[in-house]
């Protein structure tokens, strides 16, 4: 008996399969009646609205499928949350960098006239904690709903502000060598011993990221975007960096004034000093290039909130190793060993006992 015909003692029924509920679609059976099909279920993209449907719908860019695949609901937009655990962290941690890099600024300037805040240029020392203090307010630009303004001047002012710091760094390094080098009779950078060159230094550098970044935003800005090919599930809120050339180059001439700050005091580490800060610049260059080092895989390998924790990550790890490598120290003789803040300490007790004699003998 065909099966779209039932016997007269039974209700008789159009079709040998009941109809398909919201959700599912019709799916013939091969090499039988045409009134016989399969209710399948829709994908994960689509939906059925109308019963019984014989095609499934994909749903538009803002939205996606119920969970019954009959309905298209929002999508949830996602960022780097003030709200979420992994935001406030982030937010707590960069804080409170802030606060103490502001709290060394008063340590140094309350004991400004102690030799070891004087020891390498006192002025540099300032700029290059403010300097960090900005770097470690950077994230903050991170963290929150993405928006046109904090998309366009973020990487901007990360970018700038580390340069400032590296210059600064470079600018410490040249003056600790020059320091040495010059007291040497005859020595040809007695004339270069000044004021000017550690400034000329830190300025040049500086100004050169600071071209880049105009050029980037004059030619291609960066901007607040809503990514809908991210996830079939999610609308990723975040922010296009314009140009990706512009940003690696950012980055690669940062990364270039950090190798020749890390080589310059590397070679400059065994200085006869005894308080040689060569020495301590060495070590916070090697955890800052390290960590941008392990920073650029880490990115490239990531997508959405998690991306721009990794970068957040990377700043606030490279500005705390220029933090603690170069200024713990100095905070440690400042307020818990005072008896070696002084003079004889920090030249070596040979050279100020030649200076005294020196003096005698004038």
């Amino acid at each position: 008996m065909h099966p779209c015909f039932k016997p007269l003692f039974e209700i008789p029924n159009s079709v040998c399969s009941m109809p398909c509920q919201m959700g599912f679609r019709r799916a013939s059976r091969q090499g039988e009646a045409p009134c016989c099909f399969d209710c399948v279920p829709c994908s994960e993209e689509e939906i059925s609205d109308p019963k019984d449907s014989t095609e499934c719908f994909p749903c538009p860019a803002e939205q996606m499928p119920s969970d019954r695949r009959d309905s298209c609901i929002p999508k949830p937009i996602e960022y780097l949350s003030y709200q979420e655990p992994l935001g406030i962290v982030l937010t707590t941690v960069s804080l409170l960098c802030s606060l103490l890099s502001l709290c060394i600024v008063v340590v140094f300037i309350k004991h400004n006239q102690t030799p070891i805040v004087k020891a390498n240029n006192l002025l540099l020392s300032y700029m290059l904690l403010l300097a960090l203090v900005l770097c470690f307010a950077c994230p903050l630009m991170f963290i929150g709903q993405p928006r046109s303004l904090n998309c366009l001047l973020r990487q901007v002012t990360f970018g700038i502000a580390f340069a400032l710091c590296v210059s600064c760094i470079l600018a410490k390094t040249v003056t600790v060598i020059m320091a040495f080098r010059a007291t040497k009779p005859d020595s040809p950078l007695q004339k270069w011993f000044g004021f000017k060159v550690p400034y000329c230094i830190t300025a040049t550098c500086s100004l050169i990221q600071l071209l880049i970044c105009i050029c980037w935003l004059i030619l291609s800005p960066p901007s607040q975007q809503l990514n809908f090919q991210y996830s079939i599930k999610r609308i990723l809120n975040e922010c296009n960096d314009g140009s990706t050339w512009a940003f690696w180059l950012m980055l690669g001439y940062m990364s270039f004034l950090a190798s020749v700050t890390l080589v310059v005091a590397f070679l400059a580490r065994k200085l006869p000093d005894s308080f040689n800060e060569a020495k301590m610049i060495t070590f916070s260059m090697l955890v800052f290039v390290s960590v941008w080092v392990s920073f650029v895989p880490a990115y490239l390998s990531t997508r959405g909130a998690l991306m721009v924790s990794v970068e957040i990550f990377a700043i606030l790890a490279s500005s705390f190793g220029l933090l603690s490598c170069i200024f713990f120290p100095k905070c440690y003789i400042i307020l818990l060993r005072p008896d070696v803040n002084t003079k004889e300490h920090i030249m070596g007790r040979r050279k100020v006992n030649k200076e005294k004699k020196r003096g005698i003998n004038g």
